[in-house]
């Protein structure tokens, strides 16, 4: 643990794009960089969608939520959100925004930017009940799945947790935490470096990289490094996972002080980190998509819908449109909410036009207002 507080006083010294920074450059100005775009997967011709859209608060479906950091839709309307401090997990009525406590998660060590962190159903929720959870616990960041047992009484419902993967470095800052299970059915990770910068461009540690598994936790077939869960290294703090509608993976990452990113992820790919924040002329790293000053985005969760990735910014206060052309930016990046929610946390795609939009401003660094935390329902375009 001394170490490990080190490793993060001298991070925030420096800067950190985890909101407790120091200021970054002024003339830091978004621009987009691209990676060559492959073919469609499936073969058809891709429309591009406008390059502008826009957003429309539908409603404000729950209110008063405790650090809310994952969600996971159940399939019928309601909701699931993690709280990062409290290590529960809690099911939101999509109609009536009641909030019924599912349990404790135990074993989980809030501290800083750890905690309870994301959460994913299992590909086959339906028959099998299982909630998988990514939280930092005294001695690692670990992902674990839970039964849920609707018919027992509330703040009973989760089963003991069964540990599918373990050992992913954990820190005050920078323990990734986004969980999600592919159109491939494996389940994947984004994990940071935990303020031990090194960390990301060794293949051989855990941290700093998108892992891919199976949902038993063993290295997915296919993965790029025989018999690792690496999917793609050098990164610094993977918070977002999202597929476009050609199951092609996109990921957010916060920089240090000066770039932001979005990126496109191909298997096997080094994204820079420590050698390069945001695009790269040198050194065969892999550009992302797009990169925002860090004062603009300190990115979060993300979402694919209407031909765009929507991403959602912690110290930026805002939700940004990335429109699409296979894996490079159709046009600029656009910003909605400007601080009208404060700091977003989530974004979840809920069928056709529809976003769901998680706040946090009860995570410590926020100015909470009321009814905070919340979750939105947006129409997009």
């Amino acid at each position: 643990m001394t170490a490990v507080l080190a490793a993060a006083a001298l991070l925030l010294t420096a800067g950190c794009s985890s909101d407790e920074e120091a200021p970054p450059r002024k003339d830091a100005a978004a621009s987009s960089a691209g990676a060559a775009a492959p073919s469609s997967p499936s073969g058809k011709a891709e429309e591009t969608p406008p390059a502008k859209g826009s957003v429309t608060v539908v409603r404000t479906v729950a209110t008063g939520l405790a650090s809310p950091w994952g969600l996971a839709p159940v399939g019928d309307g309601d909701l699931l959100v993690s709280s990062r401090d409290e290590a529960t997990i809690t099911r939101i009525d999509g109609q009536t925004g009641k909030k019924t406590e599912l349990g404790e998660v135990p074993g989980v060590a809030a501290e800083g930017e750890g905690g309870l962190l994301g959460i994913a159903l299992s590909p086959d929720f339906a028959s099998d009940h299982m909630i998988y959870a990514y939280f930092t616990s005294a001695s690692d960041n670990r992902i674990v799945r839970m039964l849920y047992t609707e018919r027992k009484p509330a703040g009973e419902q989760l089963g003991a947790p069964d540990t599918v993967f373990r050992g992913i470095p954990k820190g005050v800052i920078h323990n990734g935490g986004r969980i999600a299970f592919g159109p491939d059915r494996m389940l994947y990770a984004g994990t940071g470096e935990s303020g031990v910068t090194g960390l990301s461009q060794d293949k051989e540690s855990l941290g700093g990289k998108i892992l891919r598994m199976t949902p038993d936790g063993e290295p997915a077939p296919g993965n790029p490094f025989p018999g690792s869960p690496v999917y793609s290294y050098g990164h610094r703090n993977v918070q977002g996972l999202a597929w476009d509608r050609e199951q092609r993976l996109f990921a957010s990452e916060f920089g240090q002080n000066t770039w932001d990113e979005l990126n496109a992820v191909a298997p096997g790919d080094n994204y820079g980190w420590p050698e390069a924040e945001g695009h790269a002329d040198e050194g065969g790293f892999h550009n992302p998509v797009a990169q925002w000053s860090t004062e603009d985005a300190s990115p979060s969760g993300i979402a694919y819908a209407e031909g765009s990735v929507w991403m959602a910014g912690l110290r930026g206060e805002r939700l940004w449109r990335i429109p699409l052309k296979g894996t490079e930016a159709s046009a600029e990046p656009q910003a909605f909410l400007e601080g009208e929610y404060g700091r977003l946390r989530t974004v979840v795609a809920a069928g056709g036009d529809r976003l769901w939009l998680v706040t946090s401003n009860t995570d410590g660094r926020g100015d909470p207002e009321r009814e905070d935390d919340r979750v939105l329902e947006l129409r997009v375009s």
